[in-house]
């Protein structure tokens, strides 16, 4: 959401960003930031809920979402407790307009109850519909505590490329514009030898929640690829129980994702949005092995368009590693896909159709 946010700035827009937990980086873009929930950890949330509630958990993590309507009343869990603090911030800001994440329903509730419109702001491939009709029903109580219906003004925007999409685009189309956070980009980055470059990234969440499984078997596969593996996994992951690395394999720490797949050929990952949106925009293709949440849509979305594979965790070996170097279909495709989001219109396109739409 930077971009567009940015971009509303950029045009002299007074912005204020409610957030809490990792999302809190945002300031590092340079934008005004209000934790709504200090102290969250997102996830530690995340084991409580499975130590507190582990059959329903266990039940939630092992199913393949295709509609985030499948999640119910599991839907509002963690965007419930950010709303005393977003509605505060909300009442002092006085906003115009919120725009919030289409899986987060605390805005809904905002918007409601100061009057404004609502927009909500596509993530990945998740499609929207039905999804504010579901926050209205599992939050009800909330809803009637602060005196709120749906606002009646609401608007989408979707930076998903329609040629991925089973039908037509939510909204307003917008070009993904990959964000991944600023840094000064290593010297080796730079280095880029005669063998072709994988990147392998698990996101922010998923190592901490369902381990380094993925990781040990690209590295047991990398012997037997002629490549090298470069290991974006943070700085918060902890390496040692990986043993020593084989000579094609480096452990980069963090790396901003946009900076790394410039000089790489493909990208190994679990599927998160901003994982898989990022190489559409820069024409890389993909090896995805989902491991829960949305990460099945956007894998799915990646395998039709034939932009990469999605796979089971089992099957991340040399032979599809070496398929996806080796084929160039998935490489021709990767560049129609990266040239249909370039001609995308802007984030400030779109900011200046949002005032439109706020104005009347």
């Amino acid at each position: 959401m930077v971009p567009l946010t940015w971009a509303l700035r950029a045009a002299g827009h007074d912005v204020l960003v409610a957030t809490s937990s990792d999302a809190l980086v945002v300031a590092d873009a340079g934008l005004p930031v209000v934790d709504a929930l200090p102290g969250l950890d997102i996830r530690e949330r995340f084991l409580k809920m499975r130590e507190e509630h582990p059959e329903q958990f266990a039940e939630f993590a092992a199913r393949r979402v295709t509609d985030v309507r499948e999640m119910g009343e599991f839907l509002p869990t963690l965007t419930r407790p950010l709303l005393p603090g977003t509605m505060a911030v909300a009442e002092r800001f006085r906003p115009d307009v919120v725009v919030q994440g289409v899986l987060g329903g605390s805005g809904l509730i905002v918007a409601g109850k100061l009057g404004v419109p609502w927009v909500g702001h596509g993530f990945g491939f998740v499609r929207s519909e039905g999804v504010v009709e579901a926050f209205r029903e599992h939050m009800a109580a909330e809803f009637e505590q602060h005196g709120a219906e749906l606002p009646e003004r609401r608007a989408y925007v979707d930076v998903a490329p329609p040629s991925m999409l089973a039908g037509e685009p939510e909204g307003w189309s917008m070009r993904y514009v990959p964000y991944n956070g600023g840094g000064v980009e290593p010297s080796w980055l730079a280095e880029t030898g005669d063998r072709p470059r994988v990147a392998v990234t698990l996101g922010t969440v998923a190592p901490k929640m369902n381990g380094l499984g993925p990781v040990e078997r690209i590295i047991a596969a990398a012997p037997d690829v002629d490549a090298e593996f470069v290991l974006a996994l943070g700085d918060q992951v902890d390496l040692d129980g990986l043993g020593t690395l084989p000579p094609n394999v480096r452990a980069a720490g963090w790396v901003p994702l946009n900076s790394l797949l410039a000089t790489s050929s493909l990208l190994i990952h679990h599927g998160g949005a901003g994982t898989a949106m990022t190489p559409l925009a820069l024409g890389v293709p993909q090896l995805v092995a989902p491991s829960g949440a949305d990460r099945y849509i956007n894998a799915a979305a990646v395998h039709s368009r034939g932009v990469g594979l999605q796979v089971e965790e089992e099957e991340l070996d040399a032979r599809v590693i070496n398929q996806l170097l080796d084929e160039e279909k998935y490489r021709v495709t990767a560049a129609e896909v990266a040239a249909e989001i370039a001609a995308m219109p802007s984030p400030a396109e779109v900011a200046a159709r949002l005032v439109d739409f706020v104005r009347g």
